[in-house]
């Protein structure tokens, strides 16, 4: 597996695997997290122009998208119930999606970002149960919960080396 830069031509298919990982989310009992249409194609176009967007491949298929942003986060600077493990500069990822569960993508991933950057912060709703189920498993410690610039909450959790 490879991770490099998303470009825009494989704008279709990040966007058809997003579509994937809509239906998969509500088929796990996670129908809130991302309602129709999210990720927007407006939204996954300005990451890829900005060099956010990452997809994972094996051979020429796209085994994963995700962004990674560093630099602080604005829905973080305030944290409820809990802390954040430090204060050190960090980065986010965000909409991470894997082609196939449960074949060690996500795993990959979440390592890159880690050694990429040192410090991880990532959130995620609290019915998605299977990125949690990858946080733990990669040991993300659970610090507390954030809300969205829209009001709604979200569990977070960090990582560093």
């Amino acid at each position: 597996m490879e991770i490099r830069r998303t470009q825009m031509r494989d704008l279709e298919s990040v966007m058809a695997l997003y579509d994937v990982a809509r239906a998969f989310m509500y088929q796990s009992g996670n129908p809130n997290q991302w309602g129709q249409g999210y990720p927007s194609r407006t939204l996954i176009t300005w990451e890829i122009e900005q060099g956010y967007s990452f997809v994972c491949t094996e051979g020429e298929a796209i085994a994963a998208v995700f962004s990674l942003i560093m630099g602080k986060e604005p829905t973080y600077a305030t944290i409820c119930d809990g802390a954040w493990r430090n204060d050190a500069p960090y980065g986010t990822v965000h909409r991470i999606c894997v082609a196939r569960h449960g074949s060690g993508v996500g795993v990959f991933c979440l390592d890159w970002c880690l050694h990429r950057c040192g410090n991880v912060r990532i959130d995620t709703h609290r019915d998605n149960q299977p990125m949690q189920t990858l946080l733990k498993k990669c040991g993300f410690a659970y610090c507390g919960r954030i809300f969205l610039a829209d009001g709604s909450e979200r569990i977070a959790f960090q990582k560093t080396l």
